[in-house]
């Protein structure tokens, strides 16, 4: 199985050019991983805001001086 498109390396590699995987998919690939990052930041930012929410459902003033007055 060939990638790039070549079944010999029996060849000038001065006329080939690119010899890596996958040659030509650059650009989708950087997408498809801008796409990644940016979707993973905001599922991240999702899940701690929720984790958030709950930890000030739980707080109270009295429980909060007791933690701080403990250290």
């Amino acid at each position: 199985m060939s990638t790039i498109g070549y079944s010999s390396w029996a060849v000038d590699l001065a006329d080939v050019g690119a010899i890596y995987p996958f040659q030509g998919y650059e650009v989708p690939m950087v997408i498809v991983g801008v796409v990644f990052w940016l979707g993973w930041h905001v599922i991240q930012a999702r899940r701690e805001s929720e984790e958030l929410a709950e930890a000030a459902k739980t707080a109270s003033a009295e429980r909060t001086k007791a933690a701080i007055e403990r250290y």
